[in-house]
């Protein structure tokens, strides 16, 4: 027996395997990689981040996942629009502590449940490997906040703008007789206010007490009138080395970092100040509402191992805030990617530690906006 294949059986059988081809095809097709966008402060910084987090991760390794990478000049301001606007475009954001507290606080960013993530090497839990970052307690800052870096405001000059003495306490920064010059300083409070303390005379650990006492911050304005006058102003990262490289001004207060890979990548001719410089950390967050959001938070899994903390500090000068990522690079100096020891221009130290300033975040969550409306009146007083 025969079956007659007629034009209208011919047309449905090609319509069939057209739909079987089709079918075969979305399945087999090589599917796009999911694409995440990570926003951090540019330069030497996020070049680390790339280097010791990004690039070392397997999804991007395999090419499942595509991570580009955007600048800011920090606060929560984009944040808050695209959260506000339902239209979150960023994944992953390096927030500084009083942007976490505050992100967190607002429902701007999203709560992590960190209980799991990877211990130290001797057994200790995620969350207890975190040190102190001064709050006077181990821990996340925040429950939206992963750690990432430690680092400091700390002040820099040029050895060769000063043929003799050379400056080396918080107070020369603030003397402009002894050490004539301009001084760059950043357009917030943060830290500048911590300084002219001890510029005024008090120890560097009990800052953070008579800051927050009665009185307390307009001592703190009253000593930066000794620089009205001589201030120019920065925002971004690079600005700071700009400015004493090319003799604009004789001292700047600089993100520790940025300095340390300009001395140790480019031999930049480039000295320190330690005493009196503020500790501060890094940390991560992802943004309430991302799209991506699962995938964002294997990422943090990744970037706060003890490895990858590590690797980081391969390209800057910032300290893993988990300890297990500082205990690799003491066993394994010279760690950083030039061949030099990275650890004598880490701002932690157990010497420098006893003459440094450790940021309160909490305080200064609760205190920003005022003292930032202070600092605004301050600054255009100065011009």
């Amino acid at each position: 027996m025969t079956t007659k294949i007629t034009n209208k059986n011919m047309g449905i059988i090609i319509a069939v395997i057209a739909i079987i081809i089709a079918i075969i095809y979305f399945y087999q097709r090589p599917k796009e990689p999911t694409a995440l966008t990570f926003v951090s402060w540019g330069g030497a910084y996020t070049m680390s981040q790339q280097k010791g987090y990004i690039d070392t991760w397997g999804p991007v390794k395999d090419g499942s996942i595509k991570m580009s990478v955007e600048n800011y000049n920090g606060g929560l301001g984009e944040v808050k629009a695209q959260v506000e606007a339902g239209n979150v475009t960023w994944d992953i954001v390096d927030i500084l502590p009083v942007d976490a507290i505050n992100g967190c606080d607002e429902g701007l960013l999203e709560v992590l449940d960190m209980s799991d993530w990877e211990k130290s090497p001797d057994g200790t839990s995620f969350l207890n490997s975190i040190p102190d970052n001064g709050t006077g307690k181990s821990g996340a800052i925040s429950e939206c906040a992963a750690p990432q870096i430690w680092w400091t405001y700390v002040v820099i000059f040029d050895p060769k703008a000063f043929p003799g003495d050379k400056p080396s306490t918080m107070k020369d920064f603030f003397d402009v007789n002894k050490f004539p010059g301009k001084r760059g300083v950043h357009t917030w409070p943060q830290a500048v206010l911590e300084m002219a303390l001890v510029a005024d005379g008090v120890e560097p650990t009990k800052v953070n007490s008579v800051l927050q006492s009665d009185g307390g911050t307009d001592r703190a304005f009253a000593k930066l009138e000794d620089l009205k006058g001589h201030v120019v102003h920065w925002s971004a990262g690079a600005q700071p080395l700009e400015l004493v490289s090319s003799g604009e001004v004789a001292m700047s207060i600089v993100y520790n970092g940025r300095a340390g890979a300009a001395i140790l990548s480019e031999g930049a001719s480039l000295d320190y100040v330690w005493e009196g410089q503020v500790l501060d950390a890094d940390w991560v967050g992802i943004p309430k509402g991302s799209k991506n959001k699962a995938e964002a938070i294997e990422f943090l899994k990744h970037a706060t191992t003890c490895a990858s903390q590590a690797e980081q500090a391969k390209y800057i000068t910032y300290m893993p805030m988990r300890q297990c990522g500082t205990d690799i690079i003491a066993k394994n100096e010279p760690w950083f990617h030039t061949g030099i020891d990275v650890l004598p221009h880490m701002p932690d130290t157990e010497e420098r530690l006893k003459k440094s300033v450790f940021t309160d975040p909490v305080w200064w969550a609760d205190h920003n906006a005022e003292l930032k409306e202070q600092w605004s009146a301050w600054m255009t007083g100065n011009k």
